[in-house]
């Protein structure tokens, strides 16, 4: 009888510690997936229909409809060891000043390295207005009464 106990304790104490070394997937996020993302047509899905085609992004770009950013990372958990992310994506979605998609980008992580998975680019011209020309289009915008109070 005591016998029988011992080896039942054993074996509850092995499968105990076989399933504390299992890995624990966790997935942190949300990334709209390719068949998702199929449906935005670049230069015509406005902003408005853009939400109701993938949802609400995790990140918005500092200026107000500059970019929407959807990241997802999975994360591995093995027993009492520091948690280590064994996969990230980011998409990022551009828009025109008037509030059209202009482009998608997917981006991966591959040893520490942000890599590019796919990019989608609005044909034709895209305008975007460099530092020189900025500051020379400011040339003449000055008042004194903006620079002397």
């Amino acid at each position: 009888m005591t016998t029988i106990r011992n080896l039942l304790i054993l074996a509850f104490i092995v499968v105990t510690g076989l399933a504390a070394c299992t890995p624990i997937y966790r997935n942190h996020g949300y990334v709209p997936t390719e068949m998702d993302l199929s449906q935005v047509v670049i230069g015509q899905t406005s902003i408005d229909e853009l939400q109701g085609l993938i949802g609400q992004p995790s990140a918005q770009g500092l200026l107000t409809g500059s970019g929407w950013y959807y990241v997802g990372s999975r994360w591995r958990h093995y027993g009492a060891a520091e948690p280590e992310e064994v996969n990230r994506q980011v998409v990022a979605i551009s828009f025109t000043p008037n509030r059209v998609v202009s482009n998608i980008e997917r981006f991966g992580l591959d040893r520490g390295r942000i890599v590019l998975l796919s990019r989608r680019v609005t044909e034709g011209s895209v305008t975007e207005i460099s530092l020189i020309g900025q500051l020379l289009g400011n040339i003449g915008n000055f008042q004194a009464g903006d620079i002397i109070d």
